[in-house]
């Protein structure tokens, strides 16, 4: 399908012109004589990409320009007058044109600014696209009063550059939170850096956070850009911040009050610009009484607290959140997509989720690999999830020593091993992987054998 030009001129001999050039390269063509008619023909044909005039009798190329970004804000427009200025440019640029051509008018430079302007557009869409996705894919999930109160409490955040402090438990999903915030942001293009305060070595956090010159120390080989540059002009994610040491709280206390920093060996002062989220599991007023934690960073982050509710007290949202689980693993897979029964759903839904939302996935991947049926029974459900939940159908029920061929003995032997493991880090396959020395692939494929 080609793409649809529409012309708009009060001069015919322009738009034949034009209507002929655009024709023989297969562009689909269409024009109007005044902005009137163009905003019709918007509205009712849609066109790929606008030129218009400037100079118009009634409404001009300027107003009709306005009209045009207020029905379709992401349509291209190209301006064409034959009274070129610096202030009808300016004017038009910042009315929303994409670019701006004078009579008379270059057969080459007409089809490098159509060209230029719908590969721009292609690339808007494609952004959004993916923003849709990014957004789509860090989204809380569940419809519960706890999480809309969560929803308002990010949407109405977002849009600042104030420091957001987000609390919850372990596997709550505080990292999604921060990157919704993220998306809807003013700096949704920017980068988004993450700073794992606990895995961080305190001898490597100078180095880490600020970056360092080539020499400055015997591992530094070459210039290293540390976190804070990296996120400039962005966000830059703070996660588990309480678990930070005293000594590197001060140090990016100095930094976020400054707003600038030297890399290790330089002496060229960084300026920078973030948006600055924080996340933690712990009662950082606590930690402060305890002389954990700087009262005056505390202070600093906290200037819009986020709490993230632990499962249990999203009433309701367990059923939509496995059935989120299931889609996307059959997406993954390309198996037909899983269910629970309603009694399987009911024990679920009922169970007071430690681990939070993290736990419930871990889980529901489990019962994806485990069981071979497209309905998952509450029979299927093992402890401490069910219990009443019985080894009758598990691993465990084969006698090994009735076994007369040995490899088939130590294949049952493992799965029976592995079985534990997992059942011991609550279905948490990539701790069970690390635990036992072996991959998340492994353990699926030895597990999906059962």
């Amino acid at each position: 399908m080609y793409p649809a030009v529409l012309i708009v001129d009060d001069e015919s001999t322009i738009i034949d012109s034009l209507e002929g050039i655009l024709s023989d390269d297969g562009f689909e063509v269409m024009h109007a004589y005044n902005g009137y008619e163009a905003l019709k023909k918007i509205e009712a044909e849609s066109p790929d990409i606008v030129l218009l005039d400037i100079w118009m009798p009634g409404m001009d190329g300027i107003d009709t320009l306005k009209e045009i970004k207020k029905m379709s804000p992401n349509l291209p427009v190209v301006m064409i007058t034959g009274h070129g200025s610096i202030e009808s440019a300016v004017d038009a640029t910042k009315s929303g044109a994409f670019d701006f051509l004078e009579k008379p008018l270059s057969i080459d430079k007409i089809m490098v600014t159509i060209n230029n302007a719908l590969n721009f557009r292609k690339l808007e869409e494609e952004n959004r696209y993916l923003r849709k996705k990014a957004i789509e894919k860090n989204s809380i999930t569940g419809t519960s009063i706890a999480v809309q109160k969560l929803y308002g409490e990010i949407m109405a955040a977002s849009p600042s550059d104030a420091s957001i402090l987000i609390t919850g438990e372990n596997g709550t999903g505080k990292e999604m939170v921060a990157r919704t915030i993220q998306q809807f942001s003013t700096r949704p293009e920017e980068p988004f850096i993450i700073i794992n305060c606990a895995a961080i070595p305190e001898k490597n956090i100078d180095s880490e956070l600020f970056g360092h010159e080539k020499g400055s120390f015997d591992q530094a080989t070459s210039k290293n850009k540390g976190k804070f540059e990296m996120a400039s002009g962005g966000t830059l994610f703070l996660d588990e911040i309480g678990d930070m040491n005293i000594n590197t709280q001060a140090k990016i206390l100095r930094a976020l009050e400054s707003k600038t920093f030297q890399r290790i060996g330089g002496g060229r002062t960084l300026h920078m610009d973030v948006r600055l989220i924080a996340s933690t599991n712990k009662n950082l007023e606590q930690e402060i009484e305890k002389g954990n934690f700087r009262q005056d960073l505390f202070f600093r982050l906290n200037v819009i607290p986020i709490h993230v509710p632990p499962l249990r007290e999203r009433k309701g949202d367990v059923p939509l959140l496995v059935d989120t689980f299931f889609d996307k693993m059959a997406q993954q897979s390309s198996d037909p997509k899983k269910t629970l029964s309603p009694k399987a759903l009911e024990l679920l839904d009922q169970y007071h989720w430690q681990g939070n939302v993290r736990e419930l996935k871990n889980l529901v991947e489990r019962l994806y690999i485990m069981v071979k049926g497209d309905i998952i029974g509450m029979e299927d459900i093992p402890q401490p999830y069910n219990p009443e939940f019985t080894s009758e159908k598990s691993i465990e029920s084969i006698p090994l020593f009735n076994m007369d061929n040995l490899e088939l003995a130590r294949k049952r032997f493992e799965q029976q091993f592995i079985c534990k493991k997992v059942d011991q880090d609550k279905g948490d396959l990539k701790a069970t992987a690390r635990r036992i020395g072996t991959s998340v692939h492994y353990i699926k494929k030895r597990i999906s054998s059962l």
